[in-house]
């Protein structure tokens, strides 16, 4: 029921009444009644009923809102004003809005630990691995040198070109009765000198079963000229200039060749131990002696100098584990001539030339095309992260740690073979004291060259919220970087989905 009743209506201009809804309907029935019936829809899709507005052409609009309200007076209709009908048109209902999400309030802050003077000048993302939101971000698209986190980049190219069940041949080829042989490299660094079982690297091929299949072959044909080939890369990279030669002497790191045996180490049986300056001729000598203890006649008196092979025919040939072990012994020990001969030999697989600078493209196109990565702005020297010119922005190892962590494309080879913090590989001596909170929940690549300390991998923190993280201190570093970075880490750990960005 209406609130007000009726007003009187007023005269237009000339003085004569104006029509009424009455009036019109008599002189113009079937458009009036049309317009009305259209306009009246339009006034319920837009509310205008339930306001207690009610509009008719030529009648002026009379409301109930307020009591202060008057009518306003319309000029009285024309023939040209005559209403005609509407089209037979539905109306349009009004398009929802719709209501923004608020977005979460988080209150725990990491920023006292990401200033630790301890980390340098620190750069580092955390993103939540179940939704790809960055939580926490300090220069995360600057690109900047990584130390052997990049081992962890090198494995997934390795993965996705070569694949996990890959194995690296080396191999013997020779004519028979020509008295020439040849040791041919394949980029296998496990490769090994001692008896099976004697090397750092479990379940390596060894030269003795490789001298007992050219004996079969030969007989007792004599052999009178060694060849090896370390051909299938170039040696003018084989030490990149940014290199410290103190990683070869004190046993961190050989030179990059395509064939060695035990990855040049003095003591095939030491993680670390010093390396040669020459590779290739430190095979040759313990594949001579693999020779002579299989009875090769004329083996310890044939010459031997370093080429090409002559023949394609294959005498002998042994080859590695897979890539995916090869993978699982490279990253908790941190092993740099393994890293090197995985990307080299992907640098060949995927058709180029093997080379140090062929490392970038190929980074850039496998991270990019495979992973989904974002890798414009990444430069890649090495495979093992040595180099201070490796350049890769923390968040696009971050976002790597999410696919790592999930599993994706294969990659939980990677994820197994990360060390854990407290508990195996680089990682078993660390977070302790206060950190001990997060030990056994962090799986991560650690990374430390003169200039930089770094660690990334994915946090299993305290609410159930699984994070991947990377974080570098960079420049001036020294050994307790190490626990500002366990300290960091533990804090995110602790905050969970609750992490602040500030």
């Amino acid at each position: 029921m209406d609130d007000h009743a009726p007003r009187e209506r007023p005269r237009d201009r000339r003085g004569g009444p104006r029509r009424t809804l009455a009036r019109l309907l008599d002189e113009h029935p079937r458009g009036v009644r049309v317009t009305a019936v259209v306009t009246a829809i339009a006034l319920l899709a837009g509310g205008a009923v339930a306001a207690g507005a009610i509009t008719t052409p030529g009648e002026p609009t009379v409301s109930t809102s307020s009591p202060t309200d008057s009518p306003r007076a319309t000029p009285e209709p024309t023939a040209d004003d005559t209403p005609t009908a509407a089209p037979d048109v539905a109306p349009t209902s009004p398009t929802p809005t719709a209501t923004p999400t608020a977005a979460p309030v988080r209150s725990c802050s990491v920023a006292a630990a990401a200033a630790d003077p301890r980390l340098a000048q620190f750069e580092g993302t955390v993103v939540d691995a179940a939704t790809g939101e960055v939580l926490f971000d300090r220069d995360g698209s600057t690109p900047a040198r990584t130390g052997s986190v990049l081992k962890t980049l090198t494995s997934a190219v390795a993965l996705a070109v070569l694949g996990p069940d890959h194995r690296l041949t080396t191999r013997v080829t020779g004519d028979v009765g020509s008295g020439a042989i040849a040791l041919v490299g394949g980029g296998d660094a496990t490769l090994s000198a001692v008896p099976s079982g004697g090397s750092v690297y479990a379940g390596a091929p060894t030269l003795a079963d490789l001298a007992a299949q050219v004996k079969t072959r030969l007989g007792d044909a004599p052999v009178s000229r060694i060849t090896l080939d370390a051909t299938y890369w170039s040696q003018a990279d084989e030490w990149d200039p940014s290199w410290k030669r103190s990683e070869q002497t004190i046993g961190y790191h050989s030179e990059v060749t395509a064939l060695m045996v035990d990855g040049d180490r003095a003591d095939p049986a030491a993680q670390t131990s010093p390396r040669s300056t020459d590779p290739v001729a430190r095979a040759g000598d313990a594949f001579r002696a693999a020779l002579v203890s299989a009875g090769v006649a004329g083996a310890d008196t044939a010459a031997m100098s370093q080429g090409a092979s002559s023949s394609a025919t294959v005498l002998g040939e042994v080859a590695s584990q897979p890539v995916s072990t090869l993978i699982s012994q490279l990253l908790p020990t941190s092993d740099n001539t393994l890293a090197e001969m995985l990307a080299r030999t992907s640098s060949r697989a995927s058709g180029a030339d093997g080379s140090s600078a062929s490392l970038t493209p190929l980074y850039r196109s496998v991270l990019s095309s495979t992973y989904g990565l974002d890798t414009s702005t990444t430069t890649i020297i090495d495979g093992s992260g040595l180099s201070e010119n490796d350049a890769v922005p923390s968040t696009v190892v971050a976002r790597l740690m999410i696919a790592v962590a999930d599993r994706r494309d294969g990659l939980g080879v990677v994820y197994d073979a990360l060390p854990i913090s407290g508990r195996t590989g680089t990682l078993a001596s660390r977070f302790t004291g206060d950190n001990a909170v997060a030990a056994g929940s962090v799986h991560a690549k650690t990374g430390w060259i003169d200039t930089a300390y770094t660690l990334a991998g994915s946090i299993d923190s305290a609410d159930g919220t699984r994070l991947a993280f990377a974080f570098y201190a960079i420049g001036d570093v020294r050994d307790d970087a190490r626990a500002a970075l366990d300290t960091l880490t533990a804090a995110v750990y602790r905050c969970g989905t609750d992490l602040s960005g500030e």
